[in-house]
């Protein structure tokens, strides 16, 4: 991704392999990069932004929501887990995970697979950050145990399907970042665990 702005103009290029996505506060000078672009490389303009590497873009009056719900269908239908039963919280706060908990092995490739499409999925859904982070430390040699937290983790995301992430439109909005850390908090290694939360106006950007 990269920014341009000046004398009030401001434009968001993201790019992923061969596709765009331009986003801008003036019509007329997204339609001069276009052009531009399109002077210089092969270029197919789409309509107005609908869908884009997994995430649903849905205009709403305060701005865009933008929501995974099919994505987590497709992973729900992948795992066979489309039946099972919701709860309200994505991790246990008394849970002691370690990386030698005294279980058994489980499947290290559909773990790390599965971790890999949550860890995408906090692009839309910033309240499972920290379960995916904390599960996601034992994917070189994931247990049972940490396999059944993925799967609470994962019946909590059901719970919570319809969530995800309002951009809202703003004027002059102010660059705000919050931070926390859980100092020796590892059972393992006695590493600290620091967290953080970047703010454009009331959009969390990262």
């Amino acid at each position: 991704m990269f920014i341009y702005a000046q004398d009030g103009i401001l434009i968001y290029v993201l790019v992923y392999v061969d596709d765009l996505i331009l986003i801008g506060n003036n019509n007329s000078f997204v339609q001069h990069v276009v052009n531009s672009l399109g002077a210089t490389f092969s270029l197919k303009e789409l309509s107005d932004l609908h869908y884009f590497l997994g995430v649903k873009v849905i205009p709403v009056q305060q701005g865009l929501f933008l929501s995974q719900n099919r994505y987590i269908h497709d992973l729900f239908s992948r795992l066979n887990m489309a039946s099972a039963k919701t709860i309200h919280t994505s991790m246990s706060v008394s849970a002691k995970l370690l990386l030698h908990d005294g279980s058994a092995g489980c499947d290290a490739t559909e773990y790390r697979r599965t971790i890999g499409s949550l860890q995408y999925l906090s692009l839309t859904h910033p309240n499972l950050g920290f379960a995916v982070n904390r599960l996601a430390q034992f994917m070189h040699k994931p247990s049972v145990t940490h396999w059944q937290h993925v799967k609470c983790l994962l019946r909590y995301i059901k719970q919570t399907i319809h969530f995800g992430l309002l951009l809202r439109r703003q004027s002059n909005p102010v660059l705000r970042g919050f931070s926390d850390a859980d100092w020796g908090g590892d059972l393992d290694d006695r590493k600290s665990t620091t967290a953080y939360i970047i703010f454009l106006g009331d959009n969390p950007i990262s």
